[in-house]
Order: C-alpha cells, then structure tokens, then sequence
C-alpha cells in the first residue's frame, strides 16, 4: 500500500526587506514544525530597496514610480525564489507544501502614490503593504492555496477555527518552538500559528 505523502503548509510574517517563515506539517491536533528560516527579499544590489517608499519620497514623481517598479520586480523574484526554496527542502524530505499563508496588515486601501510619498505614516504603511503583496503573487505564482489573515485577528480567528482557548492556544504555539531553540519569538510564533490554520484547510 502506498503511504500519502504528508501535507505541509508555509506561513510567513514580513518585515521591511525579510519574512519569518515557518513549515507546519500534521497531525493537526498535535502539529510540527518541520522548518523555519529568515528569507531576504529585497535586493542589496539597489540602494534603498530594503525600505524603497523612504528611497523614493525625495524623488521627483517620475523618478519615485520607476523606482519603485524597479524595486517591486526585484522583490518579486527573490520572493518566488525563497519560496521555491522552501518547497524544494520540503519535498527533498519527503513532504507536499500546499499552502502559504501571510499575516496581513489593517487591510485599508492606500490612496495614490502622490499622496503616499507626502505622508510619513503612509510611507511606513505602504512598504508593510509592499512586502505583503510581493509575497503573497509568489505563493500564487508558486502553485499554493493561499491564505491571508490581518494580524490583529489571527489568535481569535484560530481560537475560533481549533475551538481552543485564546490561552491554551498561545501555551501550544510555544511549545512548538521548544525542540528548536531560540529563535522562537513574535515573527516565528505568527508564521506557525497562520501556516497550521491553512494547514487545517488543506487537509
């Protein structure tokens, strides 16, 4: 009889010009984490990628948008890339990712980008929603169910879906990082926690 090739599913928090990602494979009442690393996805090459909407608020318009394009379509590489990295490691060790999950932000609409580039708080907001985005196309571009979820609603959402106490479900995403070590913090405890929802879903 031909054993099923066990699930895993990738999560990923962002940060300006890197992510947090963590794989999570079954059983879904007591999940693994079968890898985590730190994925780079801005390029060094160009100055100011890691945070472009500060690079390009000095710029004259025209500038600002190049640059910004520039930007996007070097981060999207480097995104699919790490990504199909991630899944090649899972596969070499005998798993199927088959989905990626990305904490999102507030989920508000940004105005245009003349507007952007005029307000410091919309520069930090923007670049949040930059990286998200970029994220986000490769885990389609990739061939993965997606799920996103904002932030602020993903311990309820889960509390909710494994019908576990906000508490008992915080003590459980813990324990998955004690065989691993440090680091185990925010960014790797969020990756876990959206890659076993979407884990959940794909099973």
């Amino acid at each position: 009889m031909i054993r099923p090739i066990p699930r895993a599913a990738i999560g990923c928090r962002s940060h300006s010009g890197w992510a947090a990602l963590v794989a999570i494979t079954g059983p879904l009442d007591a999940p693994q984490v079968i890898d985590r690393r730190r994925i780079e996805i801005a390029d060094t090459g160009i100055r100011g990628s890691k945070q472009p909407y500060h690079a390009a608020e000095p710029m004259e318009f025209p500038d600002a948008e190049a640059f910004l394009k520039h930007c996007s379509g070097s981060t999207s590489r480097l995104a699919v890339q790490s990504l199909r990295n991630a899944m090649g490691d899972l596969r070499a060790h005998g798993y199927q990712p088959s989905s990626f999950a990305l904490t999102l932000g507030s989920g508000r609409p940004l105005p245009p980008l003349k507007t952007v580039l005029s307000s410091h708080a919309l520069i930090h907001t923007a670049e949040g929603e930059f990286y998200r985005q970029e994220l986000l196309k490769a885990g389609k571009q990739c061939g993965l169910a997606i799920l996103g979820i904002p932030e602020r609603e993903l311990y309820d959402r889960a509390s909710a879906h494994f019908r576990l106490p906000i508490g008992e479900l915080e003590r459980r995403v813990a324990d998955l990082g004690k065989l691993l070590g440090p680091p185990w913090t925010q960014d790797q405890k969020c990756a876990a926690l959206i890659a076993w929802l979407a884990l959940s879903r794909a099973v």
